[in-house]
């Protein structure tokens, strides 16, 4: 919730930032940021919502699929998806 309502782009440069992690570097440019409005806590608390409302279905059809750790160094996520998809993609029937 956090990641997403931070967001901000200028719309004069198209640059995003985010308050915390990458702020604006000058006050000029924090004034001018614009927030998404699907960026909006109340927003993103109902995607987030419809996403675990969802989330046992998709498991249960995609019951082959493979978790995805994307918390670590790039190449690592990349070699462990490439490993994953060297086999067929699973399908129900």
């Amino acid at each position: 919730l956090e990641r997403l309502s931070q967001r901000r782009t200028d719309p004069v440069t198209g640059e995003r930032y985010h308050t915390t992690c990458r702020p604006a570097p000058t006050p000029e440019i924090q004034d001018r940021l614009r927030q998404n409005p699907k960026d909006k806590e109340e927003n993103i608390e109902k995607r987030i919502e419809t996403y675990y409302r969802n989330v046992k279905a998709l498991e249960d059809f995609y019951e082959d699929a493979f978790y995805v750790n994307a918390d670590q160094d790039p190449y690592d996520v990349f070699e462990f998806i490439e490993s994953c998809i060297i086999k067929p993609l699973p399908c129900k029937k």
